[in-house]
């Protein structure tokens, strides 16, 4: 009964954007685990927007990945604020604010015209920086906490960006853009996912609830690892295609959750 419960998780349909957390205007930074949550969320969105950009251009849910990609864009810009606005130190401020003028060249080229080939490796060379940049603020807010939960709550927060980014080179590779170096970048992020998932699932701070959700994303897992294999570089297959955006999202959302569940340990009840 359990598994099937799990598979039914895994293979439910998507039928709107994760809902991330979006919040009232003067939503703030509740404490540093809070924080480090956030900002891997901005490693994420990253990705998340690449994935959404290429679907887009490729015709794939192009409703969900347009609403995807302007969900995502608006939870970048508010948390980059919430971020600078909080940091908790001068280094950690001017990472921040080294972040934006990427941000807003990455979102110039998001937001600019329609999505099309010729203009996706400029879309992911700006991905990276951002990501690279976001990343770098995620690390130094870890250091910050000093403590072995701010590391989990970075890891945790680090599978969700690594589902988005399988997903994106998977469409790059899809659509014939540097597929050779996509190939080479999903496979990197899916080995490094399945390492943090056998880390997780053994830290000491895994509670039994965080446990479960864990396995649920296990279960998704091999939905997503099998749409995957369907790629045919320079080939496009609408089905497989369809299946790695919504079996990403799946993943994204159950490991926002075990982010979100790690970064309230320790909190008051």
């Amino acid at each position: 009964m359990k598994r099937r419960r799990l598979l039914g998780a895994a293979l439910a349909p998507v039928m709107a954007p994760v809902l991330m957390p979006t919040g009232p205007a003067h939503a703030q930074v509740l404490d540093l685990n809070d924080a480090i949550n956030k900002a891997g969320r901005q490693r994420m969105l990253s990705q998340r927007l690449a994935k959404s950009w290429c679907a887009i251009g490729l015709k794939v849910l192009p409703d969900l990945a347009r609403e995807t990609l302007q969900q995502s864009m608006a939870v970048f810009d508010r948390q980059l604020v919430e971020l600078k606005a909080y940091a908790p130190h001068a280094e950690v401020r001017a990472r921040y604010q080294t972040l934006e003028p990427l941000w807003s060249d990455y979102k110039a080229v998001l937001v600019g015209s329609p999505p099309a080939k010729e203009r996706a490796q400029h879309l992911f060379a700006l991905a990276g920086l951002v990501l690279q940049a976001a990343h770098q603020g995620t690390v130094q807010l870890e250091q910050a906490s000093g403590r072995p939960l701010g590391r989990l709550v970075n890891i945790a927060g680090r599978q969700r960006m690594l589902s988005q980014r399988m997903a994106a080179f998977y469409f790059s590779a899809c659509w014939d853009v540097q597929s050779r170096a996509a190939l080479v970048e999903l496979n990197t992020a899916h080995d490094e996912f399945v390492a943090a998932h056998e880390l997780l699932k053994k830290a000491p701070e895994a509670t039994p609830a965080i446990r479960a959700e864990l396995a649920q994303a296990e279960a998704q897992f091999v939905f997503f690892a099998a749409a995957l294999r369907t790629l045919k570089p320079g080939q496009s297959d609408a089905r497989g295609m369809a299946n790695v955006f919504t079996t990403s999202e799946r993943i994204l959302q159950t490991m926002d959750g075990v982010t979100g569940m790690f970064s309230k340990q320790g909190l008051p009840a």
